[in-house]
């Protein structure tokens, strides 16, 4: 029986090896530095900002769905960001990616969120062929954006001279 339940301060460890899993499915096992305490602190913090659905399936964790919530200007009101969707691939095909999913969707209703949106990388076409099974599509206008690391050290510096 598949069983979907917000993660708790006990499932920490658990939640770092399905990070873990995704990573190494995506091929970026080496830029993972996460740690137990970390999501344990941002999880299950005194106010946590990111929040965890995990899939029970056969007595074990099947899969994960990690999210926060948005907030859309032209629409004026909060949506949720998918950062990871992972089901463990032998429990794939068995609806549980669907269920964690829906279950994000029927929370977007209760709450009137505006959205529930995710990224997919571009060669994940299992991901991509699923998802369009939902009524999702790929928004090809917007292209995503990140500053880490150096880039963000020397933002957060503003110093004119160093930027672009």
């Amino acid at each position: 029986m598949l069983t979907l339940r917000p993660a708790e301060a006990r499932d920490a460890a658990e939640v770092l090896a399905l990070i873990r899993e995704l990573a190494d499915y995506e091929h970026l096992l080496h830029e993972v530095d996460a740690t137990r305490e970390g999501l344990h602190a941002a999880l299950f913090g005194p106010s946590p900002r990111v929040f965890c659905d995990l899939a029970e399936q056969d007595g074990g964790i099947a899969g994960f769905a990690l999210w926060f919530y948005s907030f859309s200007t032209f629409r004026g009101r909060h949506g949720i960001y998918l950062e990871d969707l992972f089901v463990r691939p032998a429990m794939r095909g068995r609806g549980i990616g669907r269920a964690l999913l829906s279950g994000l969707a029927s929370r977007c209703l209760r709450e009137d969120l505006a959205r529930l949106e995710w990224s997919v990388l571009d060669w994940n076409e299992p991901a991509l062929a699923f998802y369009r099974t939902l009524g999702a599509r790929g928004m090809k206008d917007w292209i995503p954006h990140r500053v880490t690391g150096e880039a963000l050290l020397t933002l957060a510096r503003g110093d004119p001279k160093t930027l672009g």
